[in-house]
């Protein structure tokens, strides 16, 4: 579990901070780069590398894949990651948060398109090789479209919403209402490729000239709503942000599908802060907070008064 104390305070005039350098790319390197952040999922991140071994475009050396470490314990699967061709590992001796992993992983990166991928993911035969082959035909047909979700399944082949309106202090307040798999997402029935407002960050390809434009995520965001965030700058820089339904992948954990642990809960309320503090007006934002600190307290007396004083402590921060 990400230490509470590693996620930067919220300030309402905080903006992103330096702007990595991504390396340019070059004719004889791979054209799509798939990233993947790993924390305590040495497993999981295995069997996806297996999984996507076996694309064409990897065989053929068109696309690669690139990890970076978020501090988990030490296990030979890193070993056996390092000896692939088709994988770079770097491990990190700190969890930095999930926004400056993927902003190192494309660092280190050497496609035209990144492909963020969670290790909790299975891809179907040919999805990466879809993946490439929308990524080119964009190249021609939209140089603007710097940001593509994928349609997601749930493990027993159900759907798994993936687009979103952009938040507002109404909207989040009303959607308290709704199941927690909806209150982030809409419903979009879309058969073809589709303009939306903002795609899920679990699975989501990115032009590498709109990351440079963008700066990569915004590393203010430890974890949660830095691809809102993300989708939101392009669209206010010009780029375009699609969802294309005829690709889909399976998304095991899903936030909203598991338990939510205090640590997560704590994390997920300052990452919508974070949000507010960049995109919304000042008084919703104090307003939020303001909510966000009345649960806090109701939290933490309730922790108290069950003997919880751990949780408590917690919900405390």
């Amino acid at each position: 579990m990400a230490s509470l104390s590693s996620a930067p305070p919220i300030r309402p005039t905080s903006l992103p901070k330096a702007r990595p350098k991504f390396r340019p790319p070059s004719k004889q390197l791979p054209a799509l780069s798939v990233v993947m952040v790993n924390y305590h999922q040495w497993g999981e991140t295995a069997d996806l590398v297996r999984q996507l071994a076996r694309s064409n475009c990897i065989l053929a050396g068109g696309a690669e894949v690139v990890i970076v470490d978020n501090r988990s314990p030490s296990n030979p699967i890193s070993g056996w990651l390092r000896r692939r061709r088709e994988v770079s590992l770097r491990r990190w001796g700190k969890n930095r948060g999930f926004a400056r992993g993927v902003n190192e992983a494309c660092r280190l990166s050497r496609g035209k398109w990144f492909l963020l991928l969670n290790p909790d993911m299975t891809v179907r035969e040919g999805f990466l090789d879809g993946v490439l082959a929308l990524a080119k035909r964009l190249e021609v047909e939209n140089p603007r479209a710097g940001i593509v979700g994928f349609q997601l399944r749930n493990p027993d082949g159900s759907r798994q919403l993936a687009t979103g309106p952009f938040p507002t202090l109404v909207g989040t307040i009303l959607r308290l209402v709704l199941p927690r798999s909806r209150r982030k997402y809409h419903v979009l029935r879309s058969r073809k490729l589709t303009q939306v407002p903002w795609a899920t960050g679990c699975c989501l390809l990115l032009r590498r000239e709109c990351m440079n434009d963008l700066g990569g995520l915004d590393e203010n965001f430890f974890l949660y709503y830095e691809d809102v965030d993300l989708c939101r700058r392009a669209r206010q820089r010009g780029w375009t942000v699609w969802y294309e339904p005829g690709l889909r992948v399976i998304h095991h954990r899903p936030l909203h599908a598991r338990a939510v642990a205090v640590p997560i809960r704590v994390i997920t309320r300052h990452a919508l802060l974070t949000y507010s503090a960049k995109h919304w007006p000042a008084w919703q934002f104090q307003i939020l907070a303001w909510l966000v600190w009345a649960e806090a307290w109701v939290r933490t007396r309730w922790k108290r008064w069950k003997g919880d004083a751990a949780k408590a402590e917690q919900y405390a921060v």
